[in-house]
């Protein structure tokens, strides 16, 4: 079997759409995708600028403990019970590192990766142990079941059927990151790029902090069971990073989330398609293709806008 897969246009890009059974299926694919790029990527703009992607990537994997043992108490995987199981996991971690950065040697990195580990470790190990007992797959966790999710369960009031479950939860969750996003936009702004002034003025900079953590904590648990934590920490990071080399104002760069969520989306669902395999993995595989060439030919701060420069 060749390493890579003979490349037909009608496999790739015709055949995916070619009846209305396929096309309501993947249409699910592509609206689910879509939700998770640009929720992640609006909370992960205000991550990456705070310099703490990597407290994102910590919490990513340190809320897994928290929706194990949230599922063994409860015997539940609702968005409630996950989220608050995840909120507290994360919490811990974020304590966690504080307290090792803050009262030992460790540097804030060395904290992070230690933390992060231990409590991924802690999770697939509570997952594992309880395999009979819990409906979560330790890979699912890594890469997600995205191709999957129109098997979600519907959402039923009153006998009347409203859709796939994952992608309101997934709705919903996305809508109320935009609504707070514009709502608290200033706040976050001044309090990310110079917290000594919005102490000054009067901003809560610790709840703000606070509140951007739970932020992503939602955002992690709503996408978790459907793309997994490659995609979920890829989306915290690519697009703002990818957008910066372009432009300078915040503003500018949360709104790229939205066309390159739709780049990343279905150039990883027809990447997977030609290549059959993960959907999740292959749309991360696209960000970090769309990468390369901002970073290597944008004009605000890429190799080649510096070298010319010099």
């Amino acid at each position: 079997m060749p390493l890579i897969p003979d490349f037909t246009i009608n496999q790739v890009f015709t055949q995916p759409w070619s009846t209305t059974q396929l096309i309501t299926w993947n249409l699910q694919i592509i609206l689910m995708g879509l939700l998770v790029c640009w929720t992640c990527g609006l909370v992960g703009s205000f991550i990456v600028i705070r310099r703490m992607a990597l407290m994102g990537d910590a919490i990513s994997h340190g809320i897994l403990p928290g929706l194990a043992i949230a599922f063994i108490t409860v015997g539940s995987l609702g968005i409630g019970t996950m989220f608050i199981g995840a909120c507290l996991a994360g919490l811990t971690c974020n304590f966690c590192i504080e307290w090792l950065h803050t009262n030992t040697k460790i540097r804030e990195d060395a904290a992070m990766g230690l933390v992060f580990t231990s409590f991924f470790a802690l999770g697939v190990t509570l997952i594992s142990g309880n395999a009979g007992n819990i409906d979560l797959d330790p890979g699912c966790i890594l890469y997600g079941e995205l191709g999957l999710i129109p098997l979600a369960e519907k959402v039923e009031i009153n006998g009347t059927l409203f859709g796939n479950r994952a992608i309101w939860t997934m709705g919903v969750v996305f809508i109320c990151v935009v609504t707070g996003a514009i709502v608290f936009y200033r706040q976050l702004l001044i309090s990310s790029f110079d917290s000594t002034l919005a102490k000054s003025i009067g901003m809560p900079v610790k709840v703000i902090h606070l509140g951007l953590m739970l932020t992503l904590a939602l955002a992690t648990v709503a996408s978790l069971e459907a793309v997994g934590v490659i995609l979920v920490v890829a989306m915290f990071v690519f697009p703002s990073v990818t957008a910066s080399f372009f432009f300078n104002r915040l503003s500018f760069i949360l709104l790229s989330s939205f066309p390159l969520g739709i780049l990343y989306t279905l150039g990883g669902f027809h990447l997977a398609h030609w290549l059959d395999c993960s959907i999740a993995g292959a749309i991360a595989v696209t960000a970090t293709l769309l990468f390369i060439p901002a970073c290597l030919l944008g004009p605000n701060g890429g190799v080649c806008s510096r070298f010319m420069h010099r």
